[in-house]
């Protein structure tokens, strides 16, 4: 039987924790003398107060969390941030529709970065700031930052971490979650600072550097700036590209080159195979914008790497209209959509262990036809792969792709050409923010009919939680008892 008390009661603390983080963009507003505070103010008062109510009211009673209650928790948690982290947007009258601030709100949780904002600066500073910690509280994963506290009450943490971390190849640096944690956020919030005083030395003042540090460890893409981070100097767009494919590493392997392991680091085929993506796809399309479009060498290389970090690691940040190079160039942007960050990371969609792994399986099935007899396994790190996760990964990939399928026919009902259509899903079930077509790079989803939002909203969601976290509460199996 589902454990609703401890489900309320999680829910209620975490719920606490969103409240009282809505206190700093208050302190923000006040500094700038905005009136956005009191917005601010009464969503913080209104989150504290439920949520020490909820977790007040279930504090006693087994406090065990079996995996179904980690998934219930994990998926609901999401949707309780955004419904009551919109608030603020609609109290203060500068997002009036509850349906668009939601869809900016789960946007900046599940850190897409889709918006729907025709004039980001039109936003006040406090308003800003919370917009931007959003997509910093979910790029680590509300989770993560709970395995932390919820051990002081009580709780363990295993169910709920991997729940939040389904990948197929957790590195487990630490045997304790709640160390894995700690030493997860630290690297975080390290990597967040040092960002924020690099981009301060730039063109940025204090307020755009801690912004654009939070979204860009994130891989959320939220700037403060309508024109993204094309408004910023060349030194800016460099230092961003350099922390988006930190951000876009497993972090275990950043966690190891901090401590000075580097070899753990570039023996890792992951690692290898996310570095050469990069670098590959860069070179491509540097040469065409060199050659074809006859941009000088710099900008051609600048732009090219920037936007292929920007895109496979799912940040979505832009300096440039890619929609305006060659068709080529276009359809090479659109699948790195597919690619994602590596496992580990804050990265969205399908990501590079998997496309790793697929790769490597489809040569072996080839060795397979010539010899049927032969035990050839899946390797990765020079360990074997079990079976069971090659499955897994093809049965994700298999839903991933059908529900882009599926997801681009309903977006097509609306409307919408088939570019718009699939670039629209892709962007928003990889959570990575411009699509092509309708919403690409200059554009955003403010045209979008309202069930189109709820839609993409949803698909945010599944993207972020990868697919079978949220899928699985659909299965009548899983609430038998």
């Amino acid at each position: 039987m589902i454990n609703l008390r401890v489900i309320f009661n999680i829910l209620g603390l975490l719920l606490l924790i969103e409240g009282v983080s809505m206190l700093l963009p208050v302190g923000v507003s006040l500094y700038y003398q905005e009136g956005d505070w009191s917005a601010l103010a009464i969503s913080a008062a209104i989150a504290i107060v439920l949520g020490a109510i909820a977790w007040r009211l279930t504090q006693r009673g087994d406090k065990t969390i079996t995996k179904r209650e980690g998934y219930i928790i994990v998926s609901i948690v999401w949707v309780m941030f955004s419904l009551f982290g919109s608030l603020p947007f609609v109290i203060s009258g500068h997002i009036p529709s509850y349906t668009n601030a939601f869809f900016e709100t789960i946007s900046g949780f599940t850190t897409t970065g889709a918006s729907v904002l025709n004039d980001v600066e039109a936003l006040p500073h406090g308003l800003l700031f919370w917009r931007s910690m959003t997509q910093w509280l979910g790029g680590m994963g509300i989770i993560v930052l709970s395995l932390a506290i919820l051990p002081i009450f009580g709780f363990g943490g295993m169910q709920l971490f991997i729940a939040e971390v389904p990948g197929p190849t957790p590195d487990k640096f630490h045997p304790r979650v709640k160390e894995t944690a700690k030493r997860l956020w630290v690297i975080y919030v390290v990597f967040t600072i040092s960002e924020a005083i690099l981009l301060f030395l730039g063109d940025m003042n204090l307020f755009d550097a801690v912004c654009h540090s939070f979204t860009t460890m994130a891989t959320g893409g939220y700037s403060t700036k309508q024109a993204s981070i094309a408004y910023f100097s060349p030194y800016s767009q460099y230092i961003i590209t350099l922390f988006m494919f930190l951000a876009g590493t497993n972090f275990a392997l950043s966690y190891y080159a901090l401590h000075f392991q580097f070899d753990k680091v570039y023996k890792n085929e992951e690692f290898r195979f996310y570095v050469g993506f990069l670098l590959g796809f860069t070179i491509l399309i540097t040469s065409m914008l060199w050659f074809a479009d006859f941009l000088p060498f710099e900008e051609s290389f600048r732009h090219a790497l920037f936007q292929v970090v920007s895109i496979t690691t799912t940040t979505g940040y832009v300096t440039t209209n890619y929609l305006q190079w060659a068709p080529f160039l276009v359809v090479i942007i659109f699948m790195l959509m597919f690619l994602g960050g590596s496992g580990g990371s804050t990265g969205g969609s399908i990501k590079i262990v998997r496309v790793a792994l697929l790769i490597k399986n489809g040569a072996l099935e080839l060795k397979r036809l010539l010899h049927p007899n032969a035990i050839l396994p899946v390797r990765l790190n020079k360990k074997s792969i079990d079976p069971q996760i090659i499955t897994n990964i093809l049965a994700f990939v298999v839903f991933y792709m059908m529900l882009l399928a599926g997801s681009t026919i309903i977006m097509s009902t609306m409307g919408y050409d088939l570019n718009s259509s699939i670039g629209s899903v892709a962007a928003t079930l990889g959570n990575i923010g411009p699509g092509i077509g309708a919403v690409g790079p200059v554009e955003n989803y403010a045209h979008i009919p309202v069930f189109g939002k709820w839609f993409l909203s949803f698909l945010m969601l599944v993207g972020r939680l990868e697919l079978f976290t949220v899928l699985i509460l659909f299965s009548p199996a899983f609430w038998k008892t």
